[in-house]
């Protein structure tokens, strides 16, 4: 890429970045072209659609992500880790209002541009879940997939109520007493017990 390309589209994630934060996924592509000092058809030489550059912008941080489950995989409570990484990822998810919806959307399409985030996502998550089902602490069965659409849910319902901040603890509370290995054993740890995401393991 040339320079005043790669300016441009450095730019361009930059204002990006910040009308998703400000105004949510749907925010005005021409407005951020022009926050940018480009055209239109600078943006879209760039990024094709709103998903491409939506997926652009959060690649880096579900980098963070991915690097967080694999300091969870060495945590000594696999289902401390696995709670911690679903509440990191309804955390995340919670900053740029619709990005849960475009996430949920990308688990059905492997086409989609956000497929490239929620790909990794998905092979991340699963090791955190078979080693927590490895310890007998969640049922065997349970799908990782079904298991990121019910935690992208979440992140939707919590991005619908802002005015509760504890709906994200208590949903995923609901969601990991639903996964206990058998009812005659102990449910996973309440959630205000578990470690803050990006806290020590």
């Amino acid at each position: 890429m040339r320079a005043d390309a790669r300016r441009n589209y450095e730019r361009l994630l930059t204002e990006a970045r910040t009308a998703f934060t400000e105004r949510g996924t749907d925010a005005s592509l021409e407005e951020i072209a022009r926050r940018a000092g480009v055209g239109i058809g600078t943006l879209y030489r760039h990024f094709p659609h709103r998903t491409a550059l939506m997926s652009a912008i959060f690649e880096d941080e579900v980098e963070a992500l991915l690097a967080r489950s694999r300091e969870l995989l060495a945590a000594p409570q696999p289902c401390v880790a696995l709670l911690e990484w679903l509440r990191a990822i309804v955390t995340h998810a919670s900053t740029y209002r619709g990005l849960s919806r475009a996430l949920m959307a990308a688990h059905s399409d492997d086409g989609s541009a956000m497929s490239r985030c929620s790909m990794p996502m998905l092979a991340a998550g699963s090791e955190l879940l078979d080693r927590a089902q490895q310890a007998g602490a969640v049922r065997a069965g349970v799908d990782i997939a079904d298991l990121m659409q019910l935690t992208n849910a979440i992140a939707l319902a919590v991005e619908q109520s802002p005015d509760d901040p504890e709906l994200a603890d208590r949903l995923l509370t609901l969601t990991l007493q639903g996964l206990r290995a058998r009812p005659s054993e102990p449910g996973p740890p309440p959630l205000r017990d578990a470690p803050e995401a990006g806290g020590a393991a």
